[in-house]
């Protein structure tokens, strides 16, 4: 038996022991071609925290600009101020979206977008609060960690007040984007300026101190090594070891189209995609969930993922633009039947959840909308 075989060997005892991996056992498992053994364990450990289910959620997206005074090597969403692309929604077409949203049955409204350095941290504020008074069940996700370090900047006030104030204004919990890798190697070649791991994890610390929730990324498949991917995900786990605030971990494939990073950088491979789903899902012992995105990692590597420890495929997702201005060639939004049936075919029993991962039971068979040819269940 060969080194890295009897390492992978010792790894294998320890998962099904339950014992905690460490750093040097996530390099050997980033090192191992044996992508069969670690999804073997992935499922494992997935089966033990939430058997043979497999949720969704039936959500939209709103981005309300993408008007952005970073200039991240890896974004292909941002715009100048001036720029062909440039956007703000107005309050109107805000209030528009969530109508849209609420009409469509859906529990959640995914908000993230772009810093907008004419924009007072109120017209963020200002979301929120409309929203929430106009259709106070939508669940609202709003805004990464570098946007409330933008919003602490904007407005010189530590982001513990924003977090209570915005959470008193309607907020639900926050998303996991803008983490990247959190190693300052790769940190500075790709978000130089923007908010690093210490201010991210602060951010998503103190949110949990206020009793959120919240969700963690990593974006990987570009410049990072495996040692910045398992520090990434180290750096996740000491924290949910601090405050257990975290819901799941979503791993993020890059793309690259339309950016500078992507300048001769191949996608990564559905092999990849499904190493690092298990990896993710392996070192991360403590999260309740992981998640396989399929607006990134595409519709058949996400539902083949449910075999490779994640346990979550998302949801309806209308309205993605971020991914898509990357090159993602997946569709804009899937029904509720399609969704239930992609993770019927994997073996797995759909559950719809809300944001919080609680069971969402809708009335059959009232209120039926079809959007695209695709049916979505609505409530009532």
């Amino acid at each position: 038996m060969t080194a890295t075989a009897r390492r992978l060997a010792d790894i294998v005892d320890k998962v099904r022991a339950g014992e905690r991996l460490t750093f040097d056992d996530g390099l050997a498992l980033e090192a191992s071609a044996d992508l069969f053994t670690m999804g073997e364990l992935a499922n494992l450990v997935r089966e033990r925290k939430n058997g043979n289910v497999t949720y969704y959620n039936v959500n939209t997206h709103l981005n309300p600009t993408n008007v952005c005074v970073y200039r991240c090597m890896f974004c292909s969403f941002r715009s100048d101020l001036k720029g062909p692309t440039a956007y703000v929604m107005t309050d109107e077409q805000i209030l528009a979206r969530a109508r849209e949203a609420t009409e469509r049955g859906c529990t959640e409204l995914h908000i993230v977008g772009g810093l907008h350095h004419q924009l007072p941290y109120e017209w963020y504020l200002g979301i929120i609060a409309n929203i929430h008074r106009e259709f106070p069940d939508l669940h609202l996700k709003a805004w990464t960690a570098v946007e409330w370090d933008w919003f602490e900047r904007l407005t010189k006030r530590p982001t513990r007040e924003l977090l209570a104030e915005m959470k008193a204004a309607g907020l639900g919990s926050l998303p996991g984007g803008g983490a990247e890798i959190f190693h300052p190697e790769v940190r500075e070649k790709i978000c130089d300026y923007k908010a690093d791991a210490d201010q991210w994890l602060r951010v998503h610390r103190e949110w949990h101190e206020l009793g959120g929730k919240s969700n963690a990324t990593m974006l990987y498949g570009h410049v990072e090594r495996p040692e910045h991917r398992i520090d990434h995900l180290l750096r996740l786990r000491g924290l949910q070891d601090e405050t257990g605030g975290f819901q799941t971990f979503i791993p993020l494939a890059f793309h690259p189209e339309n950016n500078t990073l992507g300048q001769g950088i191949p996608k990564p491979s559905g092999l990849t995609d499904l190493k690092m789903m298990a990896v993710s899902r392996l070192m991360l012992d403590n999260f309740p969930h992981v998640k396989a995105y399929w607006q990134m990692l595409g519709i058949k590597t996400a539902q083949v993922a449910q075999s490779w420890g994640a346990d979550d495929l998302d949801g309806t997702v209308v309205h993605e633009k971020i991914y898509h201005a990357a090159g993602s060639d997946s569709p804009q939004e899937m029904g509720v039947a399609e969704l239930r049936r992609l993770i019927e075919e994997a073996g797995r029993v759909p559950v719809e959840r809300d944001t919080l991962y609680r069971e969402v039971v809708r009335p059959e068979p009232a209120g039926r909308r079809w959007a695209a040819g695709r049916e979505l269940v609505v409530l009532g």
